[in-house]
């Protein structure tokens, strides 16, 4: 019956994500010991930014939360659900300390929330891949900068 009931969840959520193009599988990929962070709008090297990802949508903190990473490691669009938590997350967005450290950054809405949570390893079950090809269509336009550059780089190399 729980294994019933997750299957609908995770089909609503996937129903209600637009760039969910894939069936979620209800086993997923389980990685173990992912180191996680947490990042607020708020914080002096996010406030440019605002309460926006990097693919321009309102961060989300609800049953579905946003999540920063390495996308040549996570690509765009990458759900996964921390394994002992109700919550599912998207990768939405990416940061310049988190490329080449396989760590995932957990939106909190306060700071008070962020420092809360610090530095956890975590397993998590990938339950939809992102894309690397939307996720090099994003920042192609921002090459500029070194860490999308490496990003894109490794990306394109695999």
């Amino acid at each position: 019956m729980i294994l019933k009931l997750s299957i609908l969840f995770f089909s609503a959520v996937c129903v209600l994500l637009s760039s969910c193009t894939s069936a979620i599988s209800s086993k997923g990929t389980r990685i173990t010991s992912v180191r996680t962070t947490a990042y607020t709008h708020s914080e002096s090297d996010h406030i440019i930014y605002g309460a926006r990802t990097a693919v321009g949508t309102p961060l989300k903190y609800g049953m579905v939360r946003s999540a920063a990473a390495d996308w040549s490691v996570f690509p765009v669009g990458t759900i996964f659900q921390i394994e002992g938590t109700p919550h599912i997350y998207q990768v939405d967005d990416y940061g310049s300390a988190l490329v080449g450290t396989n760590t995932i950054d957990i939106y909190q809405p306060s700071k008070s929330q962020m420092n809360a949570w610090g530095v956890k390893n975590v397993n998590i079950r990938v339950l939809k891949w992102g894309s690397f090809s939307k996720s090099v269509a994003i920042m192609k336009e921002r090459q500029g900068y070194g860490h999308v550059r490496n990003m894109v780089n490794r990306i394109q190399r695999s």
